[in-house]
Formats: structure tokens, sequence, C-alpha cells
């Protein structure tokens, strides 16, 4: 029961919808540096987690111990956001969780797209779940990752799975004519799915930037939690 109610808190379902959060190819998380990017995809992972389903987190920008905080830290926001919940049933699910996450740090020269193939090839021929969800945190798309970004679609078909994205934007460049920073722009027929993250005084209003009939509607998160307010 506590991991339903979880999901039902979790702001990527209230700002997506659970059904639509993975339906498609990909899907990016877009924002300046600092404001929340990487706690907005730790939400989304957590709500495959809380299905009891796996998740593999690469992130370019985090170590390994990073990442693990991250998540700990976005499951106690979650927990808080519901009000008071017996720490012993909240530490019971999490331990029951946990362990569906897997984590893989890189660096921009260590990066490489068949590494990810090789992982969940390794699955094949075992008792283990492949991974449903795939995050990748800290792709510069200021540069040009086409090639990259196409050997992932191949993945994505191959093993069935929805990846999401952080993008970075900056405060100095304008947005195109169709409402989209240049990093999406770029890229936009490949991605299903864009949420945009904007401090607007002591909030950060989450945007739709794609995502069919839903496109265009503005939500309020914390800052501190990305939970909605």
């Amino acid at each position: 029961m506590l991991k339903k109610d979880l999901i039902l808190r979790n702001p990527a379902v209230q700002i997506l919808g659970k059904d639509s959060l993975f339906q498609g190819r990909f899907g990016a998380v877009l924002s300046r540096a600092g404001v929340g990017k990487t706690r907005f995809l730790v939400q989304i992972a957590l709500v495959k987690l809380l299905e009891d389903e796996q998740v593999l987190h690469v992130s370019l920008s985090d170590q390994m111990e990073k990442i693990n905080v991250r998540y700990n830290e976005g499951f106690s926001d979650l927990v808080d956001s519901i009000g008071y919940v017996d720490p012993a049933k909240a530490s019971e699910a999490w331990d029951d969780i946990s362990h569906n996450k897997v984590a893989i740090s890189y660096n921009e020269s260590t990066f490489d797209s068949s590494k990810i193939r090789d992982y969940l090839n390794s699955f094949t021929g075992t008792d283990l779940e492949i991974p449903k969800a795939l995050v990748v945190d800290g792709l510069n798309f200021d540069t040009d990752f086409t090639n990259t970004l196409t050997e992932l679609e191949e993945i994505a078909q191959e093993f069935n799975l929805f990846i999401w994205f952080s993008m970075q934007i900056h405060r100095e460049e304008a947005f195109c004519d169709d409402g989209f920073p240049i990093q999406l722009e770029n890229h936009k027929d490949r991605f299903d799915k864009a949420i945009l993250l904007l401090p607007v005084e002591n909030k950060i209003q989450a945007t739709i930037l794609k995502d069919g009939d839903k496109t265009s509607q503005e939500f309020l998160l914390d800052p501190s939690s990305v939970m909605p307010v």
C-alpha cells in the first residue's frame, strides 16, 4: 500500500501521469545547472523501482556514492510528502526496492553506448530481470551526440526500455521559435517527452514541452525536493 501511495505522490507521475511516463523512446528533463534535473530524474526512476522493476542509472557527472545518496534523498522526500509514515514501514519499503537500481558512473572520455549494450546483454540467459528504464545523466548536449543517440535508440528498441536524459541549457541562450531550447531543438524528433524546469521566485516552474495534449501545462515544485506545491 505504501508503494502505491508513494507512486501517486511522485512529482513525475503528477505531471505526466504514470501510464505516460515511459511511453515512447526518449524523454528529457531540461534546466540550467543546479535547478533540479537530476533530482527530477531520480523521481522518474523511483516510479519504476516502486513498481518492483529494474532501473539502470548511468551518470557522467556523479560518482557511485553520490548517485546512491541522491536516491536515498529522493525516496525520503517522497515519504515526507505523504505526512507521517511509520519509519519501520518506510525502511522496509526502501530495502525492498533499492536493490532494483543499478548505477554506473562514467565520464565523457569513458562513456560509450556499446558498454550499455554489453551490460544489458549480460542479462541474457540468466534469471535476472532486464531493466525497464535507463536514466542517462550528464551527457553534454552542446556537442554533437547524434551517433550516440542513434545507438541508444537502437538499444531502447532492442531491449524494450525507455530512456530519460538530463539536458543542460544556458541562461544566455534564447529559445527557438517553437519554444524549445536549442539542445532539444537539435534532436526534437527523437524525444517523445520533455519537461523544462525554470526557477521562478522561490519555486521551480515545470513546463511540459513535449507530451501530446499535455504540452504547455505548468506546475510549481519545491526547489529543495521537486515535490509539487
